[in-house]
């Protein structure tokens, strides 16, 4: 088997038409195309629902559920909120920062851009609770290169120690990155 691609992801939302608002709106996505039944065709529960699909760009769908007949939505306490999000490219640092005055006009808090080196990011609530990322591409010639190199020994260590590894330090300190340094006895 192959995978081909994420055919969508999906969450739970307050409210369809809300949602689909937000993310039309002040995200640019498509409204696609909604799903109702009274009934949930995989479990045959008598649970009615509105599925709502948003086109993020590139074949990929952002899907919501509302569910009108459960209890109120939650997150999982056991776990920050920054964790939990969806994160979305943008083309340039231009339209990230556009974006964000847009946004902000139109009364949502926005943190950022915050400097991950090989992105810049914004972060924000939609209005469901879900937090929500975008990034506009930063990294230089060989960044991202290096960062795949390390990543199994990244992963090595971090399963032994549980402790950040200093493989790809250079990330998130003020030192400047020369491919060279790292790649050049490849």
């Amino acid at each position: 088997m192959a995978i081909k691609r994420i055919h969508h992801v999906a969450y739970r939302c307050n409210d369809a038409k809300e949602t689909v608002e937000f993310y039309r709106d002040l995200l640019g996505m498509e409204f696609q195309l909604a799903i109702a039944e009274n009934e949930v065709p995989s479990t045959k529960a008598p649970d009615p629902y509105m599925h709502v699909f948003l086109d993020a760009g590139q074949g990929n769908v952002l899907a919501f559920f509302e569910l009108p007949n459960s209890p109120k939505m939650g997150r999982d306490i056991n776990t920050p909120e920054w964790v939990q999000h969806i994160a979305f490219e943008v083309e340039s640092m231009d339209e990230l920062l556009a974006t964000k005055t847009k946004l902000e006009d139109a009364g949502i808090d926005v943190l950022g851009p915050v400097n991950h080196t090989i992105f810049k990011s914004i972060y924000f609530f939609d209005p469901n609770g879900h937090r929500m990322e975008l990034a506009a591409q930063t990294a230089k010639p060989g960044m991202m290169e290096e960062l795949k190199r390390v990543a199994p020994a990244m992963l090595d260590e971090w399963a032994i120690t549980k402790k950040a590894p200093n493989h790809a330090a250079w990330l998130h300190s003020d030192a400047d990155f020369d491919e060279k340094s790292f790649l050049g006895d490849k």
